[in-house]
C-alpha cells in the first residue's frame, strides 16, 4: 500500500519552475537574453499544463475507484441468501 497518492501536476509545476529559475539565473548572469515575455508565457502555459495533468489524474483516480467499488459489491445482500431470507 502507498503511503501517499503520486500527484503528477506538482511534479509538473515544480520542473517548470525550476526551468524558469534557470532561465531566469541564466538571463541574470548575462548568458541568455530572453524577452520578459518568454517567461511570462512559459510561466502561464506551465501553471495551464500543470492543472490539466492534475485534472486528468484525478479522474483516472475517481474513476478507478468507482471500477474497484462496483467489483467489491457484486455479490448477492446477505439479506436474500441462506436462511436469512426476507418473508
Amino acid at each position: 500500500m502507498l503511503r501517499h497518492e503520486i500527484r503528477p501536476g506538482r511534479a509538473v509545476a515544480g520542473v517548470v519552475m525550476l526551468v524558469l529559475a534557470a532561465g531566469y539565473a541564466a538571463d541574470a548572469a548575462g548568458e541568455w537574453h530572453a524577452p520578459y515575455s518568454f517567461f511570462l508565457s512559459l510561466l502561464f502555459g506551465g501553471l495551464g499544463l500543470a492543472a490539466t495533468v492534475t485534472w486528468v489524474s484525478y479522474r483516472v483516480r475517481r474513476r478507478r475507484a468507482a471500477r474497484k467499488a462496483s467489483a467489491e459489491n457484486a455479490a448477492a445482500p446477505a439479506s436474500t441468501s441462506g436462511s436469512q431470507a426476507m418473508r
